[in-house]
């Protein structure tokens, strides 16, 4: 079986409405915050409780908006941000989210 393959934006389809939208989820916000030390993750290691759909769906919004990469290994589905691609385009905004995303006020 070959491995899956994911879709995603090119640097210049990468907007800020569909940044800040796909940030402005709890869920995803955390997500993003697991992948702020950047390391690939596998997908259900970011949110443990959520059923697999969710899940999906989730990483979809984040890989969509051109937040993160998708990538097959095995089984597995690893995630990681793209930072340097978010930085260049919008400096500050993933530091700033990450920077907040664990405080009370991020609900």
């Amino acid at each position: 079986m070959p491995p899956r393959s994911y879709a995603h934006p090119e640097v210049d389809e990468i907007t800020l409405p569909r940044v800040l939208a796909a940030l402005s989820d709890p869920t995803r916000l955390e997500m993003v915050r697991r992948l702020a030390d950047g390391q690939d993750h596998d997908s259900l290691d970011l949110a443990e409780d959520l059923p697999r759909s969710t899940l999906t769906y989730h990483t979809r919004i984040l890989r969509e908006a051109g937040v993160t990469w998708t990538r097959s290994e095995g089984r597995a589905c690893l995630i990681r941000l793209r930072r340097e691609d978010v930085d260049a385009l919008f400096p500050g905004v993933l530091a700033a989210v990450i920077a907040n995303a664990g405080s009370e006020g991020a609900e």
